[in-house]
């Protein structure tokens, strides 16, 4: 059975993803041509999507690993025996 942190990820990914389609499908009818090709700005529009669904996916993950961090993991702690801060 898939965990609750995994739900939550896959959930999130898979809207996403679906978004994304969303708005390469939209696009692709907006600026779409007779003959099945796309316009010059039809191409923007797309760049701009592609450039925006990297940027919200980056968001996603940094979100994600910021909710999803348990306390108890200890990844929020320095440990003091490994302090890389001090080497010069």
């Amino acid at each position: 059975m898939l965990e609750r942190d995994q739900l939550i990820e896959i959930t999130v990914s898979i809207s996403a993803v679906v978004l994304m389609l969303a708005a390469m499908v939209a696009i692709g009818s907006q600026y779409g041509a007779a003959n099945s090709t796309l316009s010059p700005e039809g191409g923007q529009m797309l760049v701009f999507a592609i450039v925006g669904f990297i940027l919200l996916l980056t968001g996603i993950g940094f979100g994600l690993a910021y909710v999803l961090n348990d306390p108890e993991d200890g990844l929020e702690t320095n440990d003091d025996d490994s302090d890389a801060g001090s080497a010069v």
